[in-house]
């Protein structure tokens, strides 16, 4: 079961001996994280869980580290570092270009990397900030107002229905499973009928979707749901 709790870095590495060292060093610092082994695992804890900044490997088993640069920069502006043993200039570029906010080759200082850290978090707390509205096509979410507005009309909805549909809107174009939407929108440790999530889904239609020509709201028959044009 994935750790749905906030956590300030998400290290995606595949070396055991950089992770144990990284693990030592961030607790000592009093950073709180998770670790994935590869880039799989590492786009599914991004996925299911609230992260500050990302500490990723290019070279990774599943997907490598610029895919999941490119699919994480997709949905968010988290601060990622890059980490490679690669010194070709070129897959820095490649991965300035895909969207990294920063790039460390291996062997590496750990006070230096520390140093990139606490930079990546400051520009992240920023970001964060700024960040006012989750919009998709015509309808945008303010999330310091909570307002919902679909072409020009105040949405109303109630905090579980605000609750999923900015999960929604904050992974669109990703089908998310029920069991993901279920446990970040009712917790890990939800028990009870899982239609509860095809109610809220039907809920969240009739206000955003039957009464517009563009529906948002697809169902992934067997999967899930995802929010797109």
């Amino acid at each position: 079961m994935i750790n749905l709790k906030s956590k300030d870095i998400l290290i995606i590495e595949d070396d055991k001996g950089i992770t144990r060292v990284l693990e030592l060093e961030f607790k000592h610092e009093g950073y709180t994280f998770d670790i994935a082994m590869d880039g799989k695992e590492g786009l599914e804890r991004f996925q299911n869980s609230h992260y500050d900044l990302i500490l990723l490997d290019l070279m990774l088993p599943e997907i490598s580290g610029m895919e999941v640069c490119r699919k994480v920069r997709k949905i968010s502006s988290i601060p990622i570092i890059m980490l490679t043993a690669r010194r070709d200039i070129t897959d820095k570029v490649i991965g300035l270009d895909l969207g990294a906010d920063d790039y460390v080759t291996k062997p590496f200082e750990m006070e230096e990397l520390l140093a990139r850290i606490r930079a990546g978090l400051r520009r992240g707390k920023t970001k964060t900030g700024e960040l006012k509205l989750l919009e998709l096509a015509d309808l945008s979410m303010n999330i310091l107002t909570r307002e919902v507005i679909k072409q020009g009309d105040h949405i109303d909805l109630t905090k579980t229905e605000y609750d999923l549909l900015e999960y929604l809107l904050k992974n669109k174009g990703i089908v998310l499973t029920r069991d993901q939407i279920i446990e970040h929108v009712w917790g890990y440790d939800f028990v009870g009928d899982s239609n509860v999530l095809d109610v809220y889904i039907r809920y969240l239609r009739n206000k955003i979707d039957y009464p517009y020509e563009m529906k948002l709201i697809h169902t992934v028959r067997g999967v899930g749901y995802t929010l797109k044009e």
